[in-house]
């Protein structure tokens, strides 16, 4: 299992609608994340600072990358791009993340 992490920024007047969109998230991105490796996706707001934390257990990283190229994953990229910084494609602007330390199972 490969863990990845990395952050994004969403607006200070947006939190609210920000969950609101996931907690009402398409059926369709559940399944294509699934279908492209995700095991687990939790992400966390740090509302002092607008940052988003993203944690994400995928199968490979190749198949995962290829997320990117899909039809509804470019659909959710514009829906989500007002309350988010985005790129110009409408991705979000992420830093991925280092793991400096993991205390797995035993």
């Amino acid at each position: 299992m490969i863990r990845k992490a990395f952050t994004m920024k969403v607006f200070a007047d947006c939190h609210e609608e920000y969950q609101r969109r996931h907690d009402e998230i398409w059926p369709q991105m559940v399944e294509m994340l699934r279908e492209y490796g995700a095991q687990s996706y939790s992400i966390f707001l740090n509302a002092q600072s607008n940052t988003l934390f993203a944690y994400l257990e995928i199968e490979d990283e190749e198949r995962w990358s290829k997320t990117a190229e899909t039809e509804i994953c470019q659909k959710w990229w514009t829906y989500m791009k007002d309350v988010m910084e985005t790129n110009e494609d409408h991705s979000p602007v992420t830093v991925e993340l280092k793991e400096v330390f993991h205390l797995g199972q035993r």
